[in-house]
């Protein structure tokens, strides 16, 4: 069948029209990390008068194409929303044949280590992986941990995925790190939650793109686009094409100066916020500690620097051994699929 022969990454290069037109654009500000909402499949199927697995098959195949045109834009970071766990409401012969084509492009992109080496793609998973069948949990873990040592691009499949959700998992993951006693309460913030989500290893998105008209996130990536540029675009994803991708990308720069002035804003409040919450837990050591004498403001700025260099030592240390845990899930899994 087609679909079981479609790469992860094509080989083709740009038109001379596509490449002037790349080189045109980046001569503005290029963004580093696109995030796609691949909408359309099924209208495409309906439109084409094909099966709607034909549509999803199509869908991956105008990824691996995009995925060529970001690189050659010097896109290097793309996430994609692959499976919602809202679309596990929809028909068990659809949930089927969607689980089944991930497994194709598993099992392809297992054979195409040397391919994806070459350009240096590696490939992270997102999402709550035990809501799969155990053997594509299995095939998503050998291949994220094939390509976890390359270093060039980056792709993040969001499969079995929603933000909601893994907003309330990372939330889960702090209160175990209090309850392992490796932060305390107080080091609870903003940023940490940020640290603790899936997409802790990525920048957030620059550009979030969706597809097929439709004007809403779909519970995609809510927390991580506060301060991304949102485009909007009509066409079905099937039918996307290399100059939808410079219309966003144009779009993006249209917009770049008030993003950034507005994330610029954003890190100083947390930043401030961070600090003030550190000011209030070392005046409330310093008040249980003393002995009623006031504490000059010497001794004040100095009890700060250690409460402060303490808290990130905490919370590093916590941060190593969530990742830790999250390695290990994949690494039993990988050997799992081995022993199978």
């Amino acid at each position: 069948m087609k679909s079981t022969v479609m790469s992860w990454i094509r080989e083709q290069e740009l038109s001379f029209i596509e490449r002037l037109t790349g080189n045109i654009l980046k001569a503005g500000p290029m963004p580093k990390h696109v995030a796609f909402i691949m909408d359309g499949n099924r209208r495409f199927a309906q439109k084409a008068h094909v099966q709607r697995q034909e549509g999803h098959s199509q869908g991956f195949e105008k990824l691996a194409e995009t995925l060529r045109w970001c690189l050659n834009l010097g896109i290097h970071e793309v996430t994609v929303y692959a499976f919602s766990i809202e679309n596990f409401k929809r028909s068990k012969e659809e949930v089927d044949g969607l689980m089944e084509l991930a497994r194709q492009k598993f099992i392809r992109l297992l054979t195409e280590q040397e391919n994806l080496e070459k350009h240096g793609v590696c490939i992270r998973v997102l999402g709550d992986l035990t809501l799969l069948p155990a053997d594509l949990q299995q095939l998503i873990a050998k291949a994220v941990l094939a390509t976890k040592a390359h270093n060039k691009c980056f792709l993040n499949v969001c499969f079995a995925y929603t933000s909601r959700h893994e907003i309330a998992n990372a939330v889960k993951e702090m209160a175990w790190g209090v309850e392992q006693g490796l932060i305390k309460p107080s080091d609870v913030s903003e940023v940490l939650l940020s640290e603790c989500l899936y997409s802790s290893n990525s920048p957030n998105p620059d550009l979030l793109i969706r597809t097929s008209g439709e004007v809403r996130l779909s519970d995609f990536l809510l927390w991580q686009t506060s301060y991304s540029c949102l485009v909007f675009q009509s066409v079905l994803w099937p039918e996307y094409s290399f100059w939808n991708l410079c219309e966003a990308v144009l779009q993006y720069q249209l917009s770049y100066r008030s993003l950034q002035k507005a994330r610029d804003l954003h890190r100083e409040g947390q930043a401030l916020q961070q600090m003030e919450a550190d000011r209030s837990c070392v005046a409330e050591l310093l008040q249980n500690c003393g002995n009623g004498k006031p504490v000059d403001a010497q001794s004040r700025q100095r009890e700060l620097l250690n409460y402060t260099a303490s808290r990130e030592d905490r919370v590093r240390c916590f941060l190593n051994a969530l990742q830790h845990k999250r390695d290990t899930v994949f690494s039993d899994l990988s050997s799992q699929a081995v022993l199978a």
